[in-house]
């Protein structure tokens, strides 16, 4: 039976709110001008689920969100870039979360940044929220910001494996942890088919020394582990292959939101049967693309504009017994 959706993202609806300049602030009153302020698309889950709309894949959105101002801008914007959120659960009386990201020149240009969240209801999605029907209605089931969804954490290992069972594949991104504990994996992993981290997550999971490390650990629990190394490319692992594949040089102004377009490249390749290494191709492409204008989704790219970036494959492929 046909399915309307290629992915179905579970995850946390907000806004970024984001300031540049000298937005070091000073207390005792004190008020400082900064240069810009815009608001965009937030969350990491949501900023995926446009990007791979962006690429042409088919996209259903489930999260909570209030019916305030912030929660009807999420919603738009999404719907606005063809994101399914009819199944989006909207709490009269609820509060939308909200981030703001504080850009100074300097942290700018060196890819970091200060946040400051204000969770809302961006905890709020549960498992049970999530019906059988609505999962029969697509091919994938996609988590983001694993730490805080916190209602979700408890049974999400039974939803995925609720999701397998009526054949989807599922992906999971943890995103960073705010209390920096990096438990809770074991089971969860063994019911993922594709594990997303970062170097600074899978390391920090792992306790492991370096990369090559994490990624044969994690490889034993997941059956593909993808780890972002920002400018540096990606590695991926399998329990018998090891690919790297270096980045693609652009011109960035803004890393909000390029692991959630490095995340939809590579599920647009493996979604469509891709070998690993022109879905990695794709995925870096897509990620280093997303940095070129500020905020998570503006510089994301469609399908063609990737592909022109796509260099001859100039992977190193490690086999192991």
């Amino acid at each position: 039976m046909p399915r309307s959706f290629d992915i179905l993202v579970a995850g946390e609806i907000n806004p970024d709110l984001i300031l540049s300049g000298n937005v070091l602030p000073e207390f005792g009153q004190v008020e400082k001008l900064v240069d810009s302020a815009a608001l965009t698309i937030g969350s990491s889950s949501a900023i995926f689920a446009c990007g791979a709309a962006r690429l042409g894949l088919r996209v259903a959105f489930i999260g909570v969100c209030g019916e305030d101002v912030f929660g009807r801008f999420m919603l738009d914007e999404m719907q606005k870039r063809n994101v399914d959120v009819s199944n989006a659960i909207v709490r009269p009386n609820g509060q939308t979360g909200l981030s703001v990201i504080l850009n100074r020149p300097f942290d700018y240009a060196q890819g970091d940044r200060a946040i400051l969240t204000h969770l809302g209801l961006i905890a709020d999605l549960r498992a049970s929220d999530i019906p059988d029907r609505l999962l029969r209605q697509t091919r994938h089931l996609h988590v983001g910001s694993y730490f805080l969804q916190t209602k979700l954490q408890p049974d999400l290992p039974l939803l995925f494996q609720r999701a397998r069972s009526l054949g989807l594949t599922t992906s999971l991104d943890t995103n960073y942890d705010p209390s920096e504990k990096w438990i809770g994996f074991s089971e969860l992993l063994s019911a993922t088919d594709i594990f997303l981290p970062n170097e600074a997550e899978a390391l920090s999971i792992t306790q492991s020394a370096d990369v090559v490390s994490a990624a044969r650990e994690l490889a034993n629990k997941s059956k593909l582990v993808v780890i972002k190394l920002g400018a540096d490319g990606a590695t991926l692992r399998t329990k018998d292959k090891m690919i790297f594949i270096p980045s693609i040089p652009v011109n960035s102004v803004d890393t909000i939101g390029a692991g959630d377009a490095f995340d939809a490249g590579f599920l647009y390749g493996y979604l469509n049967n891709w070998d690993l290494e022109k879905s990695l191709q794709l995925a870096i492409a897509c990620g280093a693309l997303s940095t070129q204008a500020a905020g998570g989704t503006r510089a994301q790219p469609t399908l063609d504009e990737a592909l022109a970036f796509l260099p001859p494959v100039s992977s190193i492929i490690n086999s192991f017994d």
